[in-house]
């Protein structure tokens, strides 16, 4: 088969994957995020835990995640509508929007992970260091970072017009920072930085709780602690299954040793597309997870649909059966 062929096959199949599996991960992950949303907002036992307003926070970022930044890519990849090649401000904003959705998802999971390993440890000082204060100024503060930590984004992002093709791209200008963005930024910062960080503290938690079993604690503080740990630890692991192929195949693909092979190349580019929305399962599998994990949550996602309803539409003389 020639390379023609190949690169025809490819494109198809990369247009295909773009639309058959982005939107419907797109779809199922902008509903799921909403539902998490409505119901740790909609219970006091939610809204008085620092890991569930971390958790909730983070379902919102997940959201920007999937409409600002995989919908564009289902848009370029499977119809080919590239508005970042026509508005420059399209271009900045688009990556300024995910990089900040990334690194504040990212790093609510992380404060999650460690607020849920000082909820549970058994001296008070450590406990003290989970409360709902400490967490809205420690998320207020990373947003404020990371909107000044994309600055540059704006300034060194532009559309420029590049060989062999002559065609516009939105792309980095600075290639000192185009270094950073593919080594620092994509695979340190919101890459294997994230992953080791919270699967260190969702096990130190997941050990915490499982030494309570034999300590003096309240039944009710027990049960919620351990609801959110393992809600926790399964996200965790779940996003590092989803995020390690795709950054591999990125430093793969712009490694220091470039790909002669225009075959092994157009492969690359496909299983690239594949990972690519294999990862934003990352941004979209939240709820799903608690619901397959957590029993507990599943009774208090079917109450915020059902049950609240049926409550507020109840006259007010009805007895309770």
């Amino acid at each position: 088969m020639s390379a023609s062929n190949i690169s025809m096959y490819s494109y198809t199949g990369i247009q295909q994957v773009a639309i058959y599996m982005g939107m419907p991960i797109l779809i199922i992950g902008v509903f799921g995020e909403i539902l998490i949303i409505i119901v740790f907002l909609s219970l006091k036992t939610f809204r008085e835990k620092s890991c569930a307003f971390y958790l909730t926070i983070m379902s919102l970022f997940n959201v920007g995640q999937l409409l600002f930044c995989l919908f564009p890519q289902i848009m370029i990849q499977g119809f080919d509508i590239d508005l970042t090649r026509t508005s420059v401000f399209y271009c900045k904003c688009r990556i300024f929007i995910r990089q900040l959705c990334t690194l504040m998802s990212c790093t609510c999971m992380g404060l999650a992970t460690m607020d849920q390993f000082f909820a549970t440890c058994s001296t008070t000082w450590w406990q003290q260091l989970s409360n709902i204060k400490l967490a809205r100024i420690l998320t207020s503060l990373y947003f404020i970072i990371w909107i000044c930590y994309g600055i540059p984004f704006l300034i060194y992002i532009d559309i420029v017009r590049l060989s062999p093709n002559n065609e516009l791209y939105c792309t980095v200008t600075n290639r000192i920072f185009l270094h950073y963005f593919q080594y620092g930024f994509v695979i340190i910062l919101a890459g294997f930085f994230p992953i080791f960080i919270t699967i260190l503290f969702s096990l130190l938690a997941y050990r915490n709780v499982q030494k309570s079993m034999y300590q003096i604690v309240p039944l009710i503080r027990r049960e919620l602690d351990k609801q959110l740990t393992v809600m926790v630890l399964v996200i965790v692991a779940f996003n590092s299954i989803t995020t390690i192929p795709y950054v591999v195949v990125y430093i793969i693909m712009r490694g220091s040793i470039p790909i002669q092979d225009p075959i092994i190349y157009l492969q690359l580019q496909f299983s690239s597309t594949v990972f690519s929305n294999i990862y934003f399962l990352h941004f979209a599998s939240s709820l799903y997870i608690y619901v397959c994990v957590s029993e507990r949550f599943r009774r208090q996602l079917i109450y915020v649909l059902f049950g609240m309803h049926r409550r507020q539409t109840l006259p007010a003389n009805h007895v309770s059966p």
